[in-house]
């Protein structure tokens, strides 16, 4: 973990934190080198083989800071998320400061600026993990955390201090590398539903609705996109996912601008699209590849969708690639 301090603790003016709140955020960035001495407790642990893939731990931690502490300001390329178990300090990000104490989680994203400091009367105590991956970035904004609500607050810490003293152990398992970077991993996942379970609980029933209308649309493009080559009606669809047929209909088009009905004719249409651009399959074949029976009525959706018929459009690839 990167640290940096300024100036010794024991003799940071009573009124640091009012001076540095006119820090300007335009200033070089100093570099951050070992703060350890400036811990009454400081614990670093890297993972000894990290992967690439959608979530991978690169480090976790854990420290007791001293009074008025400060890190920053500073720019991470990674995600870096500070639990605070007790103790409190301020979180400086985007122009806006956060208050975090025991039980508050508080996320830097990957090329934000920010800064974070201890209490002068009670320094915080926290832990913290840091990822990467594919998929960082989309899974916090799914659970409602974004640089411009960083911080998630109130969790149970019984629940989740055990989450990283066993991420914390895993990674120091040096006999295998490979698997300490894929136990991390999931140790981090169970770290992030704990979050996402807060989060999820301090949304408004308007959210939670929006929520769940989401999920019944991500379902059914789901289920359309994997069946598409078979018959599918609207009511077998209903009936697999569970949602009365008119309520499915009138969410489905409100969302996405389509009907189910008109949407799995789009999905049909664009991989039978695929199949006569980088397949020599004879029209028939592709017509009953994506789920028509009928090839002269596939013909015919195809031209009022594409502009032209399967065979012409076929014909025109060169010159369409020209």
């Amino acid at each position: 973990m990167e640290e940096q301090k300024t100036v010794p603790d024991d003799k940071q003016p009573a009124s640091a934190l009012d001076e540095m709140d006119k820090l300007d955020e335009e200033q070089e960035l100093a570099p951050i080198g070992d703060t350890r001495g400036e811990h009454d407790y400081h614990r670093f642990i890297l993972n000894p083989a990290p992967s690439e893939g959608q979530l991978t731990v690169l480090f976790s931690g854990e420290g007791r800071t001293h009074p008025l502490h400060k890190i920053g300001p500073a720019i991470h390329d990674y995600v870096l998320v500070h639990t605070v178990l007790s103790g409190h300090g301020v979180y400086r990000t985007r122009g806006q400061s956060y208050t975090c104490r025991g039980g508050d989680s508080f996320v830097i994203f990957p090329g934000e600026l920010f800064s974070y400091q201890a209490d002068a009367e009670e320094p915080w105590h926290y832990v913290w993990v840091g990822f990467v991956g594919s998929n960082a970035n989309a899974l916090l904004d799914s659970m409602g955390v974004t640089p411009e609500r960083p911080v998630v607050r109130g969790a149970r810490l019984p629940d989740l201090r055990p989450l990283y003293n066993s991420l914390n152990d895993t990674l120091q398992r040096t006999d295998d590398p490979l698997l300490a970077d894929l136990e991390g991993s999931g140790w981090l996942r169970l770290i992030l539903g704990q979050l996402g379970r807060i989060c999820r609980g301090n949304r408004t029933s308007s959210d939670l609705d929006t929520a769940a209308i989401d999920r019944q649309i991500e379902q059914a493009i789901r289920f359309m996109s994997l069946h598409y080559t078979q018959p599918v009606s609207i009511d077998q669809l209903s009936r697999t996912l569970g949602y009365h047929r008119t309520h499915l209909s009138r969410m489905f088009k409100r969302t996405t601008g389509l009907s189910p009905k008109q949407y799995l004719m789009q999905i049909r249409l664009e991989r039978a699209q695929t199949l006569l651009s980088d397949t020599s399959m004879p029209i028939d074949q592709v017509a009953s590849a994506v789920g028509f029976n009928d090839p002269l009525y596939f013909s015919k959706k195809f031209k009022d969708w594409a502009g032209a018929s399967p065979s012409t459009y076929r014909k025109e690839l060169p010159q369409r690639d020209l």
